[in-house]
Order: C-alpha cells, then structure tokens, then sequence
C-alpha cells in the first residue's frame, strides 16, 4: 500500500525540524517518485551563503542527480511550507507532477497566499498542487523557531 501524504509529510516535518537545528528556518522538503523518495532537502541559505538554498532546491537537485534528469515527470515534492516564486519556478522546470506543502505563507507563498504562478494559465506546465497536509505541525515548527530567536537563549 502506498504512503499517504500524511506519511511523506513527516519524512520532510523530519528535516525541517534538522534545519532549525542547524539555526535554519524550518522547511524541509523530499521528492517522491513511485514510493521512494529520489531527493531530499533541508533549508541552508545561511550555511552556504546561498539565496538560492531552499529546502525545494536542494531536494530538486538531489533527484535531478538521483534519476539522471533535469526533468523530473511522475514526482511529487512534499514541502513543510507554501513554496516562493524562485521554487515555484523551479518546480515546474522540474515539470514536477503534484506539489504537497504544509503551511500558508503569507508573506511570500506562490500558490495563492500572495501570487499563483500554479494557476496561471499562460504558463505551459501545470503542477497539481494540494495544500494543508500537516499544516498545523509546519506552522508550529516554524512558530516555535522565530519565537525562539526572538527571545534569545534561556537564561
């Protein structure tokens, strides 16, 4: 029997939270291609200097390099949190079959929260995306991180 979302969800809720662990926001994100997961990645745009270092990213070039193309057809990416533009871009380069992501971002989400590059017709590849799968657990993830920086260490 196939994984339910719920299921992958938790495999990338694992390393979001490895990334807060390494002081990066929380997202965590796995590719899956007939129930295996092909790539997989954690947020480090602070560790590598990298703007580009999203948890999508990585987990994009980590099957990219696992199935031997830069097209990734019949894949599903599962991410803790709505992706931005610059991933929602790579994501249909991927041509990545359905997009699964936890949280709403309303501050940079391209999958309705501010824009949807997924819904515009004029674009020639269309992602099947569903939202809100372990929401509650992405949002808390990312909460208890910046109310953590913003109180600073325990004393």
């Amino acid at each position: 029997m196939p994984a339910s979302d719920e299921t992958w969800m938790g495999e990338a809720l694992a390393l979001a939270r490895d990334a807060a662990s390494r002081g990066e926001v929380p997202v965590g994100a796995i590719v899956v291609r007939d129930g295996a997961i092909v790539g997989r990645g954690g947020n480090a745009p602070i560790a590598h200097n990298d703007p580009t270092a999203h948890a999508e990213i990585a987990a994009l070039r980590e099957a990219g390099r696992v199935l031997g193309n830069y097209r990734l057809p019949g894949c599903t990416l599962y991410v803790t949190l709505e992706p931005c533009a610059m991933c929602a871009g790579a994501i249909m380069h991927a041509r990545i079959a359905r997009l699964v992501f936890g949280a709403s971002d309303p501050k940079t989400g391209a999958c309705g929260s501010v824009v949807n590059l997924f819904g515009e017709p004029r674009l020639n590849h269309h992602t099947e995306v569903t939202r809100n799968v372990a929401a509650d657990a992405s949002a808390a993830l990312l909460t208890q991180f910046f109310a953590a920086r913003r109180t600073g260490p325990a004393s």
